[in-house]
């Protein structure tokens, strides 16, 4: 079958590789589309890959070609997408319903050959059927849907508040279209691209902040009454917004962090305090899972992204065929793309 194998940093090479056997308990799926996530940037463009050869793709659709003997809750012909997460489902975390948190877990997409390719395969239990109305695009958006509906969960999301939402990426734009189902009396989101807030604008947002260009803490202030936000959930992992999230919180305010930090975050004595002062709630989100596993993140999202009460269309920079994944990651890493990568297959 096709895929593309990465040998070393920045060497992508599509080529033949063996297609896989399933075993008794597992399903074959015909690979429709996958999509590039963040975490496979410094694994394509930098040294994080686990081993090499390796085949990323961890955010995909397609449809069943084979079952094991085993295996009864979906069959050949149904459109599928599925959790990556492979737990070890007897460790104590495991037990508790903590799949996310399991040490003895392997990956599909990272720590085993993924959906950069024709064919995945995967364990039945992680399958999970699509809506007839989900497009196979549309479903290669329900891993990154999860990991928005896991923080909201985490953070005991509570309706009817004011939600700010930094950083208008893809887990930014999804997790104010699953803050508006969940039902924000009126959500504000950040971004220093233009753009972004105008697709938010778009999905929902009620107000919109540049942190390049806006007084920011006027507009908060102006917004919120000058209280701040009860519900403030970032999502761009990157110093300037983790810090904006501990200021723009409203006294007695819940703080996720989704994002996922690459450089140091330091934090001053004065800035601390608001924790303290404020009595802040923080929390942190990993992953997207719930027992009974994979968790109601993924049936929910597959069924608002079957409402259309999820729009992914907009969150598209490009839809390519696998041969061109290397020039694509070119373009990623002159910063020529602004939106999610897919790959149809």
């Amino acid at each position: 079958m096709k895929a593309a194998v990465l040998y070393a940093q920045k060497d992508i090479r599509i080529e033949e590789i063996e297609k896989p056997t399933i075993q008794d308990h597992e399903v074959l799926i015909k690979v429709k589309a996958s999509g590039v996530c963040g975490s496979d940037i410094p694994r394509v463009l930098g040294t994080a890959s686990h081993y090499y050869p390796n085949v990323f793709g961890h955010e995909f659709s397609g449809e069943v070609v084979e079952i094991g003997t085993e295996v009864t809750h979906v069959k050949a012909g149904d459109k599928v997408s599925v959790a990556p997460l492979k737990p070890c489902l007897t460790c104590e975390d495991c037990l508790s319903g903590n799949h996310a948190l399991c040490k003895q877990y392997s990956f599909i997409g990272s720590r085993e050959y993924g959906a950069w390719a024709e064919y995945v395969k995967a364990p039945a239990i992680n399958v999970v059927k699509l809506p007839d109305t989900v497009s196979y695009i549309q479903g290669s958006f329900l891993e990154p849907v999860t990991v928005a509906l896991h923080g909201l969960f985490v953070m005991d999301f509570k309706p009817m508040t004011r939600v700010a939402i930094t950083g208008m990426g893809t887990i930014g734009l999804l997790t104010l279209q699953c803050a508006k189902i969940m039902g924000a009396k009126e959500i504000t989101v950040f971004d220093i691209d233009d753009e972004r807030l105008k697709v938010a604008k778009e999905l929902g947002a009620n107000y919109v902040i540049n942190t390049k260009t806006d007084d920011i803490h006027e507009k908060v202030k102006d917004y919120t009454d000058g209280k701040g936000f009860e519900m403030v959930l970032e999502t761009a992992g990157v110093p300037f917004t983790e810090m904006l999230c501990l200021e723009i919180a409203a006294n007695k305010g819940s703080v996720m962090y989704i994002g996922t930090p690459h450089v140091a975050f330091t934090i001053e004595p004065k800035q601390f305090e608001y924790m303290n002062r404020k009595e802040l709630t923080l929390r942190g989100s990993w992953m997207s899972y719930s027992a009974p596993y994979p968790g109601k993140e993924w049936t929910l999202g597959a069924h608002y992204l079957g409402t259309g009460q999820i729009k992914v269309e907009k969150l598209i920079d490009r839809v390519i065929p696998i041969e061109e994944i290397g020039a694509a990651f070119e373009a990623i890493e002159a910063k020529e793309v602004s939106g999610k990568i897919i790959m149809e297959l």
